[in-house]
């Protein structure tokens, strides 16, 4: 009995600590940011079509890509990118500026443990069990595409 009063206040303080959100302004920022990542990113990828009009699209693509993970590194490593997060939500997360984020932060967050069990150690804790299970899946797919195409 005295536990299920002990669970009720602590329900009640939690309630009441949890900050209050306002779905429909959230969905909006969230939108509109995911939207301008994604704008910034074409923007990037037509500079460097232009620049190089030799490269494939392909290769575009990829320098796109990897010059976006280091711009989303370069904001969480100096603060910038967890504000972008609170006032975006999900629209800051979706993109692939969120998941350099999510290896980018606990690195941070844990260096002062040292290089191997900090930064090494904990630099997955957030994607690592996104890598995994995208390697994963994409082998099961595979086999059974294998498979398939035998008959």
């Amino acid at each position: 009995m005295e536990d299920k009063k002990r669970n009720e206040a602590y329900n009640k303080y939690v309630k009441a600590k949890i900050p209050k959100t306002k779905p429909w302004p959230s969905l909006f920022n969230s939108f509109w940011v995911g939207g301008l990542i994604c704008v910034i990113g074409q923007g990037i990828n037509d500079i460097y079509l232009l620049i190089f009009p030799n490269i494939s699209q392909q290769t575009g693509w990829a320098l796109t890509l990897i010059t976006l993970i280091f711009i989303a590194s370069f904001l969480t490593g100096i603060g910038v990118y967890d504000q972008i997060g609170k006032f975006a939500g999900g629209g800051s997360i979706v993109p692939i500026t969120g998941f350099s984020n999510s290896i980018a932060s606990p690195s941070i967050e844990f260096k002062s443990e040292g290089i191997i069990y900090g930064i090494c150690v904990k630099m997955f804790t957030i994607a690592g069990p996104v890598i995994v299970f995208g390697v994963a899946s994409s082998m099961v797919v595979g086999l059974i595409y294998w498979i398939i195409s035998l008959f």
